[in-house]
């Protein structure tokens, strides 16, 4: 028993409302009725109870809980790594593989790894990345611009 105040809002196992009674008289009605009292909302004034079944109760917001769960989408990050100085068709299929990832709903990292003498031009990076985004600009959206860090430089996408 935790229901802790001398007068509450009672509704019985049909849902009718029995209005204002003491916490005793709902009990005896509870156990009348072979089920349990429920509060159901603590901030009313006076509180709200029920009469139902408790195991029921909490077996249907279980069901809800595991519906829920099995209907939402994990969105996952998915990687694409690339060099500046990379050939059209090695692009193409980098595109191709970034165009079905966006269709799965998932959203992409391009990633471009400088090496050596690349990393005196990266505006060859800088320029490969504006591409990518050009062309899915239709499908996706830029989520974190452009950065270098280190002798690499990210680009996050997000499908639309």
């Amino acid at each position: 028993m935790d229901i802790r105040v001398p007068r509450v809002q009672l509704i019985d196992a049909d849902g009718n409302n029995r209005g204002d009674v003491s916490i005793n008289d709902a009990l005896l009605a509870a156990e009348e009725a072979g089920l349990d009292l429920v509060e159901i909302s603590p901030n009313a004034q006076p509180p709200v109870v029920k009469i139902l079944d408790l195991g029921k109760l909490k077996y249907a917001t279980q069901k809800k809980a595991a519906e829920a769960r099995k209907n939402q989408k994990v969105i996952e990050i998915k990687e694409i790594k690339m060099r500046p100085n990379i050939d059209t068709h090695d692009y193409d299929v980098k595109m191709k593989a970034v165009r079905r990832f966006f269709e799965e709903g998932d959203k992409v990292k391009l990633t471009l790894r400088f090496r050596g003498r690349e990393m005196a031009h990266m505006e060859l990076g800088m320029q490969l990345l504006n591409k990518v985004r050009e062309e899915t600009a239709t499908i996706a959206k830029v989520e974190a611009e452009p950065k270098l860090e280190g002798r690499q430089m990210m680009m996050v996408l997000a499908p639309r």
